[in-house]
């Protein structure tokens, strides 16, 4: 295991723990976060019990992306929730250096899609049960090298930076430039505020202006992609006027 954080690209105030293997990264996350002493990126190079959104399997062969950021936002539920959206632009940003950035486009609430393939997704999870959570895990799982087997179920198929015609990199390369990029998002959410992070986010939204589906645990809405309030929720213009969507699963 390394704990150095000292890469060129490393972003200051950031920590740095790797592993060769854990049973998941969020698992990891949630054990070091009592004692955190400053935000720290957490990344396995296997994961025996890895996992996604609702309790899904996460299947992660070697080389592609396993890790978790666990930090303390000092936030609200409500804006800790939010922070999905600044995974998903720095993900973006860190993919656009290895592929066209045409290629890439973010799909509500938290996949990034690569030629209409699922690359990487993002599980959040917080601690706390007062007006401020205790702390913070951001999970990103990215496929780099290799595109998962025996995913079944999924709204859209997998694929992998290599499929999709993109360079090698190195999963602890990436996580550098992922770590960057993702410090960059939350300067810019301290200094300018949601709004900008929320409009960064629908320039590269997947299907905006078109219509999809969402199926949340009750029914199932379709309409125009109309964009994503202030709040993170989906709003989609129905035949019955607009919805508006804190959680779903969408289908295009």
């Amino acid at each position: 295991m390394s704990t150095d954080g000292t890469h060129a690209h490393w972003p200051t105030g950031y920590g740095r723990v790797i592993h060769d293997s854990v049973d998941s990264t969020m698992a990891e996350a949630a054990r070091l976060a009592p004692t955190l002493e400053q935000p720290t990126w957490i990344m396995a190079r296997t994961q025996t019990a890895a996992r996604g959104r609702r309790g899904r399997p996460w299947i992660v062969p070697a080389g592609n992306l396993n890790a978790t950021l666990v930090f303390k936002p000092s936030c609200s539920p409500a804006d800790a929730a939010k922070r999905s959206f600044l995974a998903a632009n720095a993900l973006q940003a860190a993919l656009a250096i290895y592929i066209q950035p045409e290629k890439l486009a973010l799909k509500w609430p938290n996949d990034v899609l690569l030629s209409g393939g699922k690359v990487a997704g993002i599980l959040l999870e917080s601690s706390g049960q007062g007006s401020v959570v205790d702390w913070l895990s951001i999970g990103i799982g990215v496929n780099l090298a290799h595109t998962p087997d025996g995913v079944t179920g999924a709204a859209f198929a997998p694929t992998s930076l290599r499929a999709a015609g993109g360079w090698d990199v190195d999963p602890e390369d990436f996580l550098a430039v992922l770590a960057d990029t993702y410090a960059t998002q939350e300067d810019k959410l301290r200094t300018i505020g949601f709004a900008r992070i929320r409009d960064d986010w629908l320039s590269k939204a997947a299907r905006l202006g078109e219509v999809i589906t969402a199926r949340t645990a009750r029914e199932e809405i379709t309409g125009l992609f109309e964009t994503v309030d202030l709040d993170g929720n989906l709003v989609l213009q129905t035949a019955q006027g607009p919805r508006i969507i804190p959680a779903a699963d969408v289908y295009f």
